[in-house]
């Protein structure tokens, strides 16, 4: 299995557990992260259930079938996990790559009711001009597929969808633009929040160079910061590749 794209797949997937972890985007044994099985693309590999992302390594993912049954894996994913990533999968064949956190300024950005993300308000919120829809609707009762079928509804073709009073869940085409968009993103909700504390006013982005960031933003600039900060994983926490 060590040579196959599925274990390559795991590595990334169980290093993103851990940068999330070195980064502050966790919480606890919460939030969950899937990506399509490069080898069997009905499979779909995600978080195992009630385990601290500091300790999640490549053999311990859950590798579940379409109708959710676990394959493999140390334990099955929590069922808000399976409910809100699987039907976002199944609508959006370009999202491999799935990440819902409640990263502490991105959640509390969800809250703010009288604010969004500003995608000019710095370079990192540039990155997602274009890219952002939310999602108004807290239900913290999820019981069946229909929670996450309508938020791939809303999220439509973008990256980033806000989710009211419950963090974000982001999108890409590889653990890596997703990863790297989730860290963005918090920094971005940082950057803003602090800004406006206290009522201070934000000098803003112009549109078109807004736009262009956006732009290279989804065609993949920056990919390669995933693979420097998967090395830190490789040095600080081998036992990830276990």
């Amino acid at each position: 299995m060590k040579n196959t794209a599925e274990w390559q797949a795991r590595l990334d997937v169980a290093a993103a557990h851990r940068l999330a972890v070195m980064h502050g985007l966790n919480e606890g044994v919460w939030n969950h992260i899937s990506l399509v099985s490069p080898d069997e693309p009905d499979n779909i590999l995600i978080s195992p259930g009630h385990t601290h992302w500091g300790q999640v390594s490549a053999s311990d993912l859950a590798l579940m079938a379409p109708d959710g049954e676990m394959i493999s894996g140390l334990r099955p994913p929590i069922l808000a996990g399976w409910i809100i990533h699987h039907p976002v999968h199944k609508a959006r064949p370009d999202a491999k790559c799935v990440i819902h956190v409640h990263a502490p300024y991105t959640t509390a950005m969800s809250i703010r009711k009288d604010m969004v993300l500003e995608t000019r308000s710095s370079q990192q919120a540039a990155g997602f001009h274009g890219d952002v829809e939310y999602y108004e609707v807290y239900d913290g009762v999820l019981a069946d597929e229909s929670e996450g079928e309508h938020m791939a509804q809303v999220l439509g073709d973008k990256r980033i969808l806000m989710l009211r009073n419950h963090g974000a869940l982001i999108v890409g085409s590889t653990v890596a633009r997703a990863y790297l968009d989730t860290y963005q993103l918090e920094r971005a909700c940082m950057y803003q929040l602090l800004a406006v504390a206290g009522g201070g006013e934000m000098a803003l982005i112009p549109d078109d160079i807004a736009a262009e960031m956006g732009r290279l933003a989804r065609a993949g600039r920056n990919i390669e910061h995933f693979e420097g900060m998967k090395r830190l994983v490789e040095e600080k926490e081998p036992d990830y590749a276990h």
